[in-house]
C-alpha cells in the first residue's frame, strides 16, 4: 500500500468502525431473537448458549469476526506506514 496521508487513513478507519458497529448490533439483535436478554459480552462466548448454535447466527458472527480482523490489520498497517 502506498503511503496514505492521515486524512485518508482516518476516513478508512472511520468507515470500517461504522461497519463493525453495524455488524455488532446486527449480530446482537439476532442473538437476542434466539435467546432474549443476551448481552454483547454474552455473545463473545456463543458456545455457552445452545440457542446460538444456529447457522444464521454463525454467519453473522463470522462476518463480525472478519470485520474485526480487517480492522486490526488496517491499524497494524497504519503503524507501519506513519
Amino acid at each position: 500500500m502506498a503511503s496514505m496521508n492521515n486524512t485518508v487513513w482516518d476516513e478508512v478507519e472511520a468507515t470500517l468502525a461504522s461497519l463493525v458497529a453495524l455488524q455488532e448490533s446486527k449480530t446482537l439483535a439476532l442473538a437476542r431473537r434466539l435467546r432474549p436478554g443476551l448481552t454483547a459480552e454474552d455473545i463473545r462466548n456463543p458456545h455457552d448458549y445452545t440457542e446460538l448454535d444456529d447457522s444464521d447466527f454463525h454467519y453473522e458472527d463470522g462476518m463480525l469476526a472478519g470485520l474485526l480482523a480487517a480492522q486490526a490489520a488496517l491499524r497494524a498497517r497504519r503503524r507501519e506506514n506513519p
